[in-house]
């Protein structure tokens, strides 16, 4: 399991663990319902299988805002310190790291501001760069959610989805916001479900290099050969799935070949031995066709 360090760091979760169930946002409301800062300091641990959703937001009247969320399992920050209404000074800033971020790992991410100058650091990576626009100072009002945005009637809102995952060690300019929930000194929204141990999947998605393989003993005295599997992979050729029939009958073949799953059974005791099906979808990363930043469903069924 991987912890806040990166991949391949043994990681123990503590007791500052907080389960958001895709519905429920946990703000942290500021004391003089203004935040202006020209320092911020934010970091936090998590673990999702979701590909998308909003992991903190706050923004401000006068049009700032930050935004930190997860697209197609990449994490994207958003920023903006202020733009002005001639449209002369555009402040909005964009920047996205990582990648498969939805393996259900821990990662870190701390985020350094000062000024216009950001360290963004995801799983010991640190990625440099400067806002847009002239402005120095984050101007938020009211408050700063976590798990989500909140509901506002506007658009951008409502089609982001909240995140549905674990959180740990969660700080906010050196408030533990994950401490704070758990002494209910923060009051989450209505909707939705807030718990303090995280919350495990039914399926956790497996790894495999160029050499390894998982083998799962048959069943012979089958007359029906079914299976189904999600999978993702950057490489256009390789090998899913291969299984031999019982008594030398012949095998089915699932495979990837120039991006294009192909289901390949050959038979042995009949003329016409070999049945080829390809999809006519190119589903590697490597690739530009459907789905690419997804998982790919391969469900087969074969009666004797």
């Amino acid at each position: 399991m991987s912890g806040p360090g990166g991949p391949g760091d043994q990681w123990l979760p503590g007791a500052d663990v907080i389960n958001f169930d895709g519905h429920v946002v946990l703000p942290y409301r500021f004391r003089n319902k203004k935040m202006k800062t020209l320092k911020d300091v934010i970091s936090l641990t998590f673990k999702t299988s979701e590909s998308e959703g909003v992991i903190f937001h706050g923004e401000g009247q006068q049009g700032d805002y930050i935004t930190l969320e997860l697209k197609k399992a990449k994490l994207v920050l958003n920023l903006n310190l202020g733009s002005n209404q001639l449209g002369s000074i555009f402040g909005h800033t964009s920047v996205t790291t990582g990648s498969l971020l939805d393996d259900h790992h821990w990662h870190s991410i701390i985020i350094e501001r000062h000024g216009r100058n950001i360290n963004l650091t995801l799983d010991r990576h640190m990625q440099h760069f400067r806002t847009n626009g002239e402005f120095d100072y984050l101007d938020l009002d009211y408050e700063i959610t976590f798990g989500g945005m909140p509901f506002s009637g506007k658009p951008s809102s409502n089609s982001r989805k909240n995140f549905k995952g674990c959180m740990e060690t969660i700080n906010y300019n050196g408030n533990n916001i994950t401490d704070l929930a758990k002494r209910k000194k923060l009051e989450p929204s209505n909707v939705g479900n807030l718990s303090f141990s995280c919350v495990e999947p039914h399926t956790v998605p497996v790894f495999f290099n160029a050499t390894s393989y998982l083998e799962v003993p048959g069943r012979p005295s089958q007359d029906l050969f079914s299976v189904s599997f999600l999978f993702r992979t950057w490489n256009p050729n390789g090998l899913l799935l291969l299984s031999n029939f019982a008594d030398d009958l012949g095998n089915v073949e699932i495979d990837i070949n120039e991006g294009k799953v192909s289901v390949h059974i050959n038979v042995t005791q009949v003329k016409k031995n070999r049945i080829d099906i390809s999809s006519g979808c190119i589903i590697s990363k490597m690739s530009s066709s459907c789905g690419i930043d997804s998982f790919s469903t391969i469900s087969t069924e074969i009666q004797e």
